[in-house]
C-alpha cells in the first residue's frame, strides 16, 4: 500500500481590531492510532461575535466534534460527520443553557481524508477550498442571509464579500437542539491543496488569489503565512484563521478493516448527550 503523505499547517490571529480571538482550529496527529483508523481530520470553528462566549462555543464545538468522530460506532465517514456535528451542536446548546448565558453560537467546517476520498462537513460561513491545477474552488455554501441570496441567484458570488449583511448567519451550531449540516464526499487527488478558513480571511481574499498564492508558494507553512499576512494587510476587523493541507501522496486503499479495531469508548461520546 502506498505510504500516505499529507502535510498541514495552521495559523490563527486575533486581527487588528478585536480584543479576543473567537476562532478555534484543530488538527489530527498524523502518527496516532486515531488517524490510522479514521483518516486525517481537520476542523475550524468561528464563534459568533455579539453573543455570549464565542471563544468557548468554537472550542467546545471542535473538541466535541473530534471526540465523537473518533469513537462513533457507525460504518461510514458521512454518518460520523452527521453524528459528530449534531453532538457538537447539542453540547454548545446545553452549555449555554446550564450557564444561563442565552445563546452561544459557532460555525464549524471540517474535512476528513480517507484513501482518495475527501469528506466535508459544514455549518455556517467558515469555508473549505480545493485548489487543483492552479484553480481554487469553494466547496462549501455559506449558511448566511447573503449566501441564501446567492443560491437563489439574486446576488452574484462576487458581491458577497462587500455586502453589508454578509455576516448574518441563518444556520450555526448552538442555537437549536438540532442542526442539519452539509455533508458530502469528493474524490481527492495527489497534490491537491485544501484550505479551511474563517470569514476574516476569505472576505478579503478572492478565490483566484488563493490559487495564485498556492501556485507561487510551494511550502504550505509559507503559503499559510502569506495568506494570513495578506488578510492582515487588508485591514479586516475580524479574527483570522486558516488551515492549509497539502495532499502530497494519497493511498488507494481505505482503512476500513483497521478502523474496526477502535470501537465505542465508554464515557467519551455519551457524556455529551445526557
Amino acid at each position: 500500500m502506498t505510504a500516505v503523505k499529507i502535510n498541514s499547517y495552521s495559523f490563527t490571529h486575533v486581527g487588528k481590531v478585536r480584543k479576543e480571538n473567537e476562532d478555534s482550529i484543530q488538527l489530527c496527529n498524523p502518527d496516532d492510532e486515531f488517524t490510522a483508523a479514521n483518516g486525517h481530520l481537520y476542523g475550524i470553528a468561528d464563534g459568533m461575535g455579539g453573543y455570549a462566549m464565542g471563544k468557548m462555543a468554537s472550542f467546545l464545538a471542535l473538541e466535541t466534534f473530534f471526540d465523537t468522530f473518533y469513537v462513533a460506532d457507525v460504518p461510514t465517514p458521512i454518518q460520523k460527520f452527521k453524528i459528530s456535528i449534531q453532538n457538537a451542536n447539542l453540547h454548545v446548546y446545553q452549555t449555554a443553557q446550564k450557564m444561563g448565558v442565552g445563546h452561544m453560537g459557532t460555525t464549524l467546517t471540517a474535512v476528513n481524508i480517507v484513501g482518495k476520498n475527501l469528506f466535508v462537513g459544514h455549518v455556517g460561513d467558515t469555508r473549505a477550498y480545493l485548489i487543483r491545477n492552479n484553480k481554487a474552488k469553494c466547496l462549501t455554501n455559506d449558511h448566511s442571509r447573503v449566501g441564501g441570496l446567492v443560491r437563489m441567484k439574486l446576488l452574484s458570488p462576487q458581491k458577497v464579500r462587500s455586502h453589508n449583511q454578509r455576516s448574518i448567519l441563518e444556520k450555526c451550531l448552538g442555537f437549536n437542539l438540532f442542526v442539519q449540516p452539509d455533508v458530502f464526499k469528493l474524490q481527492a487527488q495527489d497534490n491537491d491543496i485544501i484550505i479551511l478558513c474563517s470569514d476574516g480571511v476569505w472576505s478579503v481574499i478572492e478565490d483566484d488569489e488563493f490559487a495564485k498564492l498556492a501556485d507561487s508558494i510551494k511550502d504550505i507553512k509559507d503559503l499559510g503565512q502569506e495568506v494570513l499576512d495578506l488578510a492582515l494587510e487588508r485591514e479586516h476587523d475580524d479574527n483570522l484563521s486558516i488551515i492549509v493541507i497539502h495532499l502530497a501522496r494519497l493511498s488507494d486503499k481505505l482503512n476500513s478493516e483497521e478502523s474496526r479495531k477502535f470501537r465505542f469508548l465508554p464515557g467519551v461520546f455519551n457524556r455529551f448527550i445526557k
